[in-house]
């Protein structure tokens, strides 16, 4: 019998969830947590976010005089609207330039004490956009071009648009990498992607992942997998890494079920140890189960489906009754006195209610030491990654993929001439993401005038036996 398929992804923002604020076209991006006593700051106001709930995400929004509104499909702007095509295809005033304009203030009819007196008098901000290009002296003399950019100004200052968007791998990926770069480990969107794709990060894969950059992996991964299979996050020393970056994902229970810890030690002694699970710290079940020896396909995806049977037993008999704590990331969160518990407009639970990163059960881990983790990827920027690949690489099964992630070309060279002499591995490859944006517009059409030339470096590969490479 086929498995059920993974809960539908939200198409609208429900009470209680994470959500990501665009405004005024990527000017400021910010997280926040739909409660009923959030608000946001644009510009001298201060908004409630509670016409956000049940609205679909990609919604635009407007700053009114009650708060933000939900500006209809015509009211959108359109880049398009100020620049019609002629017959030909070309843009029209193409041969006007602003060679005779000069800007000394005084273009301007309108002083500011008229703005603020329509603002008294409750003009919109559309409404007083448009008069301040009716009161332009030099707005008809610009190119369209210039028009626009002018219309697009005073639009960011006195009419603020707010998009909602849903938190996901990729738009929470941006964000961090435009406001904190350094908490992600300078990591850009295609280099996560590619990091996904070397890794063949798929459903009902056991994913064994070394995050140190706050979770964005880990959370990546179990988006992917989509409440399948498993990730396990592991770390050096006794102290977990931070995973906080999760509680911007808006993961249903199961997915954050499918989310597990354990310390790089215990995997290595329980490798070590042969097939005698160990009693890990916050399991309640530590008894000893027999080997099992898989004789066919058939039998070995019993063996699965018993295993996982046995680990949401362990984790239903350990769930915690506290809720996550919520604090204040670097980014511009606002999401004081919400909870990590999340209702969808069914009831059920979008966001689990006990924390993710619990202890797997006994059953699971002697599962993963017999037959191996389908897949690794390592995201440790601030250290060398050579001392502890030679443990991990062991705890995959054979012909398990590999990536590595470094800010820096130097430990990942060593790293691959290592396994390259160790013939632990074969397909290692070296390879420096890079990614340029274009701005697409009609008759102006390039890269954007400020790129990140620097994606950090991955390597890739797949372990295999070394015993196999030496008799070749």
């Amino acid at each position: 019998m086929d498995p059920p398929p993974p809960p539908a992804i939200p198409r609208e923002a429900w009470e209680g969830c994470s959500v990501l604020l665009d405004i005024n076209d990527g000017d400021r991006l910010a997280f926040f947590r739909l409660t009923p006593a959030a608000t946001v700051k644009i510009g001298n106001k201060t908004c409630s976010l509670q016409p956000l709930a049940g609205r679909p995400f990609g919604s635009l929004f407007s700053v009114g005089a009650d708060g933000l509104v939900p500006c209809a499909a015509a009211d959108a702007p359109s880049r398009d609207d100020s620049m019609q095509d002629g017959a030909d295809g070309q843009a029209q005033d193409e041969t006007r330039d602003n060679r005779s304009l000069v800007d000394n203030n005084t273009a301007q009819n309108l002083s500011s004490d008229d703005i603020e007196a329509m603002k008294r008098d409750g003009a919109t901000g559309d409404e007083i956009v448009e008069a301040l290009i009716a009161n332009s002296s030099t707005f008809g003399k610009k190119t369209v071009f210039s028009q626009e950019k002018y219309k697009l100004k005073k639009q960011k200052k006195y009419a603020p648009k707010v998009l909602l968007r849903r938190p996901s791998t990729r738009s929470i990926c941006e964000t961090y990498f435009k406001k904190s770069p350094a908490r992600i480990g300078f990591m850009r969107v295609d280099t996560l992607s590619l990091l996904l794709s070397m890794a063949n990060i798929g459903p009902y894969s056991d994913v064994l992942v070394v995050d140190m950059v706050g979770g964005l992996i880990v959370g990546a991964v179990a988006e992917r997998l989509g409440g399948t299979g498993y990730v396990c996050s592991t770390y050096l020393g006794t102290v977990p890494s931070s995973i906080d970056i999760i509680r911007m994902y808006n993961l249903s229970s199961d997915m954050v079920s499918r989310i597990v810890q354990v310390p790089l030690s215990e995997l290595c002694s329980m490798q070590s140890s042969g097939n005698t699970p160990l009693v890990l710290n916050g399991s309640t079940e530590g008894e000893v189960v027999e080997p099992v020896v898989v004789q066919d396909e058939d039998a070995q995806a019993s063996l699965a489906q018993a295993v996982d049977t046995a680990d949401e037993k362990a984790q239903l008999s350990t769930e915690q009754t506290t809720e996550m704590e919520v604090s204040k990331p670097s980014l511009d969160v606002q999401d004081e006195n919400s909870s990590f518990e999340c209702k969808g407009g069914d009831g059920d639970s979008i966001a689990s209610k006990s924390k993710p990163g619990k202890a797997p059960s006994p059953e699971k881990m002697k599962y993963w030491n017999e037959h191996g983790f389908s897949s690794l990827i390592v995201a440790a920027p601030g250290h060398e990654v050579e001392s502890f690949v030679a443990d991990l690489l062991p705890l995959l099964s054979y012909s398990a993929p590999f990536a590595i992630y470094h800010q820096y070309l130097e430990p990942l060279a060593k790293c691959m001439h290592t396994l390259q002499v160790s013939k632990r591995a074969i397909g290692l490859q070296l390879s420096e993401p890079w990614l340029r944006e274009y701005q697409v517009l009609p008759s102006r059409t390039h890269p954007h005038m400020q790129m990140n030339a620097f994606g950090g470096y991955i390597l890739s590969g797949i372990r295999i036996q070394s015993e196999q490479v030496s008799h070749q």
